[in-house]
């Protein structure tokens, strides 16, 4: 008989448990592109079509990164049927960028 308690208080402090930690799990499901510490997450459409495009590199003094705003004499190209994206390509390499504040979203490989 006291075993049977025992085991069953210890199923039933488990399943408590197991429930607290579902609790800390969020879904998020976003179209906009997300910014963490690491990784931003661009539309497949965008990447796809800022590689695919042909125009001439800028050369640029410095580094081109993630969280840098692209100068004004940078001429920044709007993404076909993405309007919160634009793109450029600076000392050869393509650059993902939001067009109203010029930050560089992503940088492409």
């Amino acid at each position: 008989m006291t075993s049977k308690l025992i085991l069953a208080g210890a199923a039933a402090f488990l399943s408590l448990s197991a429930t607290a930690y579902a609790q800390d799990t969020v879904i998020i499901q976003q179209t906009d592109p997300v910014m963490t510490e690491s990784t931003v997450v661009v539309p497949g459409g965008v990447r796809t079509y800022v590689l695919e495009q042909q125009v001439p590199s800028v050369t640029y003094e410095g580094d081109v990164l993630e969280g840098r705003v692209i100068p004004e004499t940078v001429e920044i190209y709007p993404v076909e049927g993405y309007t919160d994206y634009g793109y450029t390509v600076v000392n050869e390499r393509r650059v993902i960028v939001d067009p109203q504040t010029r930050t560089v979203v992503q940088v492409l490989e």
